[in-house]
């Protein structure tokens, strides 16, 4: 039996949102793999010390360490823990998170050679990770996507009688939440009758910016706070729309899991999502901070059941493709 110390952000406890150290976690365990784990403290300084302490302790009995690695301060978490992974001659694998790392590798070029250049892989989500890496003469790239367990996600028909949106994400500055209310006055505006649900814990004073917003604009829109997955996708069923109005990001969980809800899904068009979504075939993406053309996409999917309808279609079919029991075999060629 293999085993793998797993170094990331696990924070769920604490009200973060789950993210790929406790999927990818469990579900290696659950392939047999011996897996430890740091950290769940939240505090930063801790967390960094209590992450150097458990390599430190397991040097002698991991195969292989795995790094949750970002483009923000985590960043420099993962240049110590791989380091140390240099010195004590341990193989390690960054899987790299966010739309915004590549540019990490134009701000941060010796620090990102010192980690990247000689890891034993680095595992990108998508085409568009490994594309800006390969551009800047990183070569051990390999995609193994994010993933998410289908049956756990049934498409239920929709009405469409009126304009049901859904927002499910950390409220962060990067995910611009505000927009979404900004849409939401559009539609109002234009007479439609329409609704907006968001969903996810605070990240950095976001939540509060986008509820005082809303009052503002005298609005009335649902904030759930954090939901655990099953809470979130029983109260999917409420909406019939889904909008993702990031302006930096990667893969997404959020959006693969809409798009295996049977959501009509429109998303800007940033970083890897043009990978994930095939314009006008599984979804419609639009330039970043636009409510116009938001409201305009979203409107022409209301009037068009056939395009809708082949939109939904085609984006359960690409759900289907991150299906841990497909994707699973490409991280047991990895560690083998």
């Amino acid at each position: 039996m293999k085993n793998l110390l797993y170094i990331g952000n696990k924070l769920s406890s604490k009200n973060k949102t789950v993210t790929t150290i406790e999927t990818l976690g469990r579900n290696l365990e659950l392939l047999t793999y011996k897996v430890t784990y740091a950290s769940s403290y939240k505090n930063m300084v801790f967390r960094l010390f209590d992450m150097v302490l458990v390599l430190v302790l397991n040097r002698n009995k991991i195969d292989y360490v795995l790094i949750d690695t970002y483009s923000t301060l985590n960043f420099y978490f993962a240049f110590v823990i791989s380091q140390l992974c240099r010195l004590f001659k341990l193989k390690y694998i960054p899987i790299l998170h966010g739309g915004n790392l590549p540019s990490r590798l134009s701000k941060s070029p010796k620090l990102s050679r010192s980690i990247f250049k000689y890891a034993f892989k680095n595992i990108a989500p998508s085409n568009y990770t490994k594309i800006s890496f390969e551009a800047l003469g990183y070569n051990n790239i390999q995609v193994i996507p994010n993933t998410i367990e289908i049956e756990k996600y049934p498409v239920i028909e929709k009405e469409y009688n009126s304009i049901e949106l859904l927002w499910v994400r950390s409220f962060s500055k990067l995910y611009h939440p505000k927009l979404a209310v900004s849409i939401l006055k559009i539609l109002k505006d234009k007479g439609y009758k329409t609704s907006l649900c968001m969903v996810g814990p605070d990240n950095d004073g976001s939540l509060l910016e986008t509820k005082a917003f809303a009052t503002e604009l005298d609005l009335e829109v649902r904030f759930t706070g954090k939901l655990t997955k099953s809470e979130w996708i029983e109260l999917s069923k409420e909406s019939n729309y889904f909008i993702n109005t990031t302006n930096f990001d990667n893969m997404p969980v959020s959006v693969i899991e809409a798009m295996a809800l049977g959501f009509p899904i429109v998303s800007t068009n940033v970083g890897g999502l043009p990978n994930l979504i095939d314009q006008n075939k599984n979804g419609v993406l639009v330039n970043p901070n636009s409510e116009d053309e938001f409201a305009s996409a979203i409107l022409d999917l209301h009037h068009n059941k056939e395009k809708r309808d082949l939109l939904i279609k085609k984006a359960r079919e690409k759900s289907e493709s991150f299906d841990w029991q497909i994707v699973k075999s490409l991280w047991l060629n990895l560690l083998k």
